[in-house]
């Protein structure tokens, strides 16, 4: 008969226990997709590719503008792609910091992450489900950018073959599929967005000050991307790669850009997961 896990409490401290329950996981989704400012951040989420299309469809149906909505005119699903673009420097960077940065330094700052620990969850668990919470929040975030955008986008301009950056034409469903691994791809990329976030929500008892960090911090990496006399440093740059995407509307897909995007998304993730652990499970909790 297998031994019952041993569960960390405190620093140094143990106790036996069960199993993590999935309804720890699931009270935590239920506290982040309820609470009303994450509801209107999404909402704002929601409206950007509804302007977008209503926009360009005012206009007479003339895209001009970059090369996602320039496009929206040939094929309504270029509209998700367009305000994945759009919301990618700050929006959604923005969501999930905020989500990130309350992950720990929420519960510290009303004075619950204390009692947390007191139940069999550990330090090392407790972080596993906040994590797991700001990984699902980020994949969520992008699908719904990217299914309102596709839906509004179909309605006003229809769909049919769409024509990749190639000039070549791809079926409605390989163009979807397209669509499904950019989401994917780019909820990978703000994944890691957020492991740096919980390692911040480790360092204050201030949410407000972690998630501004944060969007500081994407910001700063955003500028120093632009800045052509430090192009030794833009491949060590976590948003350097999100723009890889539009690799996969390129038939074939040029994989090399998203396969060197996706390892540099792992390295964020794991390094700062690990420093939010060494951090955590060596912090004095006292609120």
């Amino acid at each position: 008969m297998a031994e019952p896990d041993v569960l960390q409490t405190g620093i140094g401290g143990s106790l036996p226990g069960r199993r993590l329950p999935t309804r720890f996981l699931s009270s935590e989704l239920g506290l982040v997709f309820r609470r009303r400012r994450n509801l209107a951040g999404l909402a704002v989420l929601a409206v950007v590719p509804i302007i977008l299309a209503i926009a360009v469809k005012s206009a007479g149906g003339s895209g001009g503008g970059p090369d996602f909505v320039s496009a929206i005119v040939g094929n309504g699903l270029f509209v998700a792609f367009a305000a994945l673009t759009l919301e990618l420097p700050l929006f959604l960077p923005l969501a999930v910091a905020t989500i990130s940065g309350d992950s720990l330094a929420g519960e510290a700052n009303i004075g619950t992450l204390r009692y947390l620990l007191t139940v069999p969850a550990g330090r090392t668990r407790l972080l596993v489900v906040k994590y797991a919470a700001i990984v699902i929040f980020s994949f969520a975030a992008v699908a719904l950018v990217a299914v309102v955008g596709s839906v509004i986008g179909l309605a006003l301009f229809g769909g049919g073959e769409l024509i990749t950056f190639s000039g070549t034409a791809i079926p409605f469903a390989d163009a979807v599929g397209r669509l499904v691994l950019t989401c994917a791809y780019l909820g990978c990329g703000l994944s890691a967005l957020g492991a740096l976030g919980l390692f911040v929500s480790t360092l204050t008892e201030q949410p407000i000050g972690a998630t501004v960090a944060v969007v500081l911090v994407n910001l700063m990496m955003i500028i120093c991307d632009s800045v052509d006399q430090l192009a030794w440093l833009h491949p060590w740059l976590l948003t350097h790669w999100w723009t890889a995407f539009g690799d996969l509307l390129r038939e074939p897909i040029a994989t090399a850009q998203i396969e060197r995007g996706l390892v540099t998304f792992a390295a964020y993730a794991l390094v700062f997961w690990l420093l939010a652990w060494a951090r955590f499970t060596t912090k004095d909790v006292t609120s």
